[in-house]
């Protein structure tokens, strides 16, 4: 059995996690309450403020003031001015449930080849409960517009083909948690991924009907969605199957029918889709090689002496610990993750019967492992940053820090391309907007990418950037070029007086990715005024490592298992 996936019959893993109002808001414990915070927040259309959050969980003011002091601290939530909002470390508890699931170095490549071979977009859907929640996705290359939902979304399992295909394994009690779904949110206004009922002429599927598509997916070993999950679009499903034939996981492709009718989309696409569903399957439960783990989860640090009565010690641990379950393909048994989380024998069991309790965890055997339905705390809306979104408050944070402008930018060809900014209000600073281009040699963010390329390259690149004098401090010579840039290699910043305009001095740092490749610099740019450069430099590189340090924590989450998106 592939590791981190049940060979069980599918069934609601359990019933939706209650928000603290449901049986006396004080009453729940921190980890509850705090997961209700984190998922009130991270579905906001709006950023909500703590006396919203008071408002929507029935807890008093001074406990959501508590609870959101400690996801701050945490760095789950951040501030932008009273407004609370979604940190990429977020992500941590998704990253936990798909390296723990296995399904990311199972899904990756067949997806990936799915998107090529068919110009569709492509999804992975396995069941959350008793609908379908997106894990896996690729979309086909140079496609302008592509379709397709986010990872973590969550899907009506009746209205998508995926859901007829995973439906087939469901027990009585799943279709008990589905009807009580239905009765609740007839409309699925609770579905933000797909829309309601009352704005799109769907027809109604009754039970009768889905238990037929779904017993004829399972015959057929496909399912087909005509415009069921929206209007214009149409949708191929099959099954991934545990060694016993049941349904783990759908592949599910999605087209506009502008391009493929459903008939037409079936015909196109279902032969290749089950040659590599079954792809999929050997990945999961054959012989193939595990993923590298990830680096490993922090251990839970107390920050009681730090905050006081502010610091929630209980949720900040019962956090730890559904983190750590990431930590092995497969999970860990509690003796592992009691040792993960830092974290007591009986504390560490104690938050694990919580989290599986409120669904975020499930059991197989003596391990645990995060549920699919961690994914709904923030990670299809954290999903989409780029490293512009992800740089932007950082450098915001040391503009007003060192009072400096301060930019992000990415190298393209022989050109740094300004992706992100935080302008200073100062008579002298330098007016650039994201979008600019400017020349990579003879800039300090320029020459921090230019330095992290082998060699070979950079000198290509310097040559085909033909130098010229820009004032008449600029390098031109390929000779004097080289040695700039190998003292950046070693030195890890640059620093450029006045070589691309009179008067500018700038000052640069890499922004590395998981594997310590520059994928983009930060720098400060300021007038040249008469202290030296080496008092810039002394003066700002503390400050402007330390923003870098933070973007790449942030997109070391972000970015867990897929290259990091510059644009």
């Amino acid at each position: 059995m592939a590791p981190g996936v049940s060979r069980a019959a599918p069934t609601a893993s359990a019933p939706a996690a209650p928000s603290p109002t449901d049986s006396g808001a004080e009453a729940a414990g921190p980890l509850e309450r705090g997961l209700a915070v984190l998922r009130i927040v991270a579905e906001a259309p709006h950023s909500p403020r703590p006396g919203d959050l008071a408002r929507a969980t029935g807890l008093a003011r001074s406990t959501v003031d508590r609870i959101t002091a400690t996801l701050t601290h945490l760095d789950y939530l951040r501030t932008v001015g009273r407004d609370l909002v979604p940190a990429p470390r977020l992500m941590e508890f998704g990253n936990a449930y798909l390296h723990a699931s296995g399904m990311p170095h199972a899904l990756r490549p067949s997806l990936e080849r799915l998107a090529r071979a068919l110009d569709e977009s492509i999804s992975a859907i396995v069941l959350d409960g008793c609908d379908a929640r997106i894990v896996g996705k690729a979309v086909p290359p140079g496609r302008m517009i592509p379709l397709g939902f986010r990872i973590g979304d969550l899907l009506p399992a009746e209205r998508c083909a995926a859901g007829a295909v995973l439906a087939a394994g469901w027990q009585p009690d799943t279709y008990d948690a589905w009807r009580a779904r239905r009765a609740a949110d007839p409309l699925d206004e609770n579905f933000p991924a797909v829309p309601a009922r009352r704005a799109t002429p769907l027809p109604e599927r009754t039970e009768a009907d889905f238990a037929a598509w779904s017993a004829a997916a399972d015959a057929d070993g496909w399912a087909l969605d005509d415009q069921l999950v929206a209007p214009g679009l149409v949708a191929v499903a099959v099954p991934v199957r545990d060694p016993d034939g049941r349904p783990v996981c759908a592949i599910s492709v999605l087209a506009h029918t502008s391009r493929h009718s459903g008939d037409d989309l079936r015909a196109h696409a279902l032969a290749t889709m089950t040659e590599e569903a079954r792809h999929i399957a050997d990945a999961l439960y054959g012989t193939s090689t595990a993923a590298a783990a990830p680096p490993a989860a922090p251990a839970y640090a107390d920050a009681k002496s730090e905050l006081g009565p502010s610091f929630l010690q209980a949720l900040a641990r019962g956090l730890a610990v559904l983190t750590a379950l990431g930590r092995q393909r497969g999970g860990l048994t509690l003796a592992e993750a009691a040792e993960a989380a830092g974290l007591s024998y009986p504390s560490t069991r104690r938050n694990l019967l919580t989290l599986r309790q409120l669904g975020y965890v499930e059991q197989v055997g003596r391990r645990f492992l995060p549920s699919p339905r961690v994914l709904e705390l923030g990670y299809a809306r954290l999903s989409t940053l780029t490293l512009a979104d992800i740089a932007q408050p950082h450098l915001t944070e040391l503009a007003g820090q060192v009072r400096e402008s301060a930019s992000l930018a990415v190298l393209d060809g022989i050109e740094v391309h300004y992706v992100a900014r935080a302008a200073a209000q100062q008579i002298t600073s330098a007016r650039i907007m994201p979008g600019t281009r400017l020349p990579a040699y003879a800039t300090s963010m320029g020459r921090v990418l230019l330095a992290d390329l082998p060699e070979a390259d950079r000198r290509e690149r310097v040559n085909a950037s033909r130098p010229r004098a820009l004032t008449p401090r600029t390098l031109t010579s390929p000779h004097a070029l080289a040695a700039a840039l190998d003292r950046v290699a070693r030195e890890g910043h640059a620093l450029v007086e006045q070589e691309l305009e009179a008067g500018l001095r700038s000052l640069a740092v890499p922004v590395r990715d998981r594997s310590g490749r520059a994928v983009g610099a930060v720098n400060v740019a300021l007038h040249a005024g008469p202290e030296p450069p080496e008092h810039t430099r002394d003066t700002l590189l503390p400050a402007l490592r330390a923003c870098a340090d933070r973007i790449e924590s942030d997109l070391a989450v972000r970015f867990a298992g897929t290259p990091v998106q510059t644009g």
